[in-house]
């Protein structure tokens, strides 16, 4: 089955605990066919608005319809051209629009795209909204942060983590505010089966880390995944709109944190290095020379019909051969392989081991006690059932050593009290567990 039909994918944006309204916006087109798969692909993006509510959900929304829209018409001048245009255009819209109309001065806003297609994942990236890409157990993030505290680190050549109280929503590159703006395109980064991208809004990445990310996203379904992300952050705070868009390559309902196997393509892959190594007509030849080699058994014990058999798989298989041998001869030599098109290197700014263990999973349940109890004070109507069947769910899974079905039922048990808790909360709130 192509990749375009085994692609799934789940979203969610939220406006938050703090904001009365939600700035953030995505957009989703997926390819309908083979063909438009291969010219266009799916196509992924989380934009995050900024300028006032008014003027950032009009930047966001204008650059989640028009960058698609751009990209998909210019598609035939390859993904790397078409992207680029698509966001250099949509700057230039924004701009013009920024700059005639007072009411919308400094309107702008971040996007991030991931376009889909038989060659791999191509990344488009202007501002501080994230692109993860989920493998084997590690977050990889593929995305650079356009951000005074990432710009400053590179030039001290330390972490962003360590740069300590620097402002981290304070971004340098956006669409909008500028007449031209640099647009990060990356790719094609090779698709793996199992492959899980996350494109996200700094709501959910300034609050949530991505080794956590990475946990969700990869033992959970990716609707139940997104829903638990977005709560996971409202329940520390929940000051910025949260936007989450997950993608995962496979036909698997549920992500899991080890990629998959396919005996078939395992087999497709050695067949494949096989006849490169070994070419065929010597592979017939020698399979005429087995067959030789049955038919002077067979003769030698008087069985007629197996010799016959045999003897007219060995002519049969001789002559291949032997045609194939001539045919190799009068054959040009192979063109060496051109490699493959990129844009510039596959970048991977950070590594995230995404380790699920004992640690990880107490960690988590001691938060949901903290929550359990402030729930218990405010007394907020909540399921209790649901908690603890997936607390029992939890504790069992721990006696057995299951970290895996441990951490997930933790997980569903905090969903089901911060979700509640959630709920019952103002804007002025300012209750954080302490993970």
């Amino acid at each position: 089955m192509p990749f375009f039909q085994e692609i799934e994918h789940a979203v969610l944006s939220d406006v938050g605990i703090r904001r009365s309204h939600n700035q953030d916006a995505y957009s989703i087109q997926k390819a309908d066919n083979r063909q438009a798969w291969q010219t266009i692909g799916h196509i992924f993006l989380v934009c995050d608005g900024m300028g006032g509510h008014a003027v950032g959900e009009k930047a966001s929304a204008k650059a989640a319809q028009e960058i698609p829209l751009i990209y998909s018409k210019h598609a035939s001048e390859g993904p790397a051209n078409a992207l680029r245009k698509a966001f250099q255009e949509t700057n230039a819209g924004l701009f013009s629009i920024g700059t005639s109309n007072p009411e919308f001065k400094g309107m702008g806003t971040t996007a991030t795209g991931l376009v889909l297609r038989d060659e791999g994942a191509w990344i488009a990236h202007v501002g501080d909204s994230r692109a993860y890409r989920i493998r084997a157990g590690v977050v990889e993030q593929l995305t650079y942060d356009h951000s005074y505290a990432w710009e400053l680190a590179r030039r001290m050549g330390i972490p962003p983590e360590d740069l300590g109280d620097i402002k981290k929503n304070v971004i340098v590159r956006s669409l909008g505010p500028d007449t031209f703006v640099q647009v990060d395109v990356e790719g094609p980064h090779p698709l793996l089966d199992g492959d899980t991208f996350v494109l996200c809004s700094d709501g959910l990445s300034n609050l949530v880390e991505p080794a956590e990310i990475g946990a969700l996203v990869g033992l959970l379904p990716l609707q139940e995944a997104a829903k638990q992300l977005v709560e996971l952050a409202n329940l520390r705070g929940g000051p910025d709109n949260i936007t989450v868009l997950i993608v995962r390559v496979g036909t698997t309902q549920d992500s899991y944190m080890a990629p998959r196997i396919s005996i078939t393509g395992l087999a497709k892959k050695a067949g494949k290095a096989w006849l490169k190594r070994v070419p065929w007509p010597l592979m017939v030849l020698s399979l005429g020379l087995l067959f030789a080699t049955l038919f002077v058994v067979f003769l030698a014990r008087d069985w007629k019909a197996g010799s016959a058999l045999f003897g007219a798989f060995t002519f049969l298989s001789l002559a291949a051969g032997a045609i194939g041998l001539v045919q190799m001869a009068k054959a040009p030599p192979p063109e060496p392989e051109e490699p493959a098109v990129t844009n510039g290197p596959l970048n991977i700014y950070k590594r995230y081991p995404s380790v699920v263990d004992r640690n990880l999973v107490l960690k988590w349940r001691h938060a949901t006690e903290q929550v359990k109890e402030e729930i218990a004070k405010r007394q907020i109507p909540v399921d209790l059932a649901t908690y603890s069947q997936h607390d029992q769910n939890t504790q069992k899974a721990l006696d057995e050593n299951d970290l895996f079905v441990a951490f997930r039922e933790q997980a569903r048990a905090l969903f089901t009290l911060g979700n509640a808790f959630n709920r019952s909360r103002h804007r002025d709130e300012s209750f954080q567990p302490k993970w």
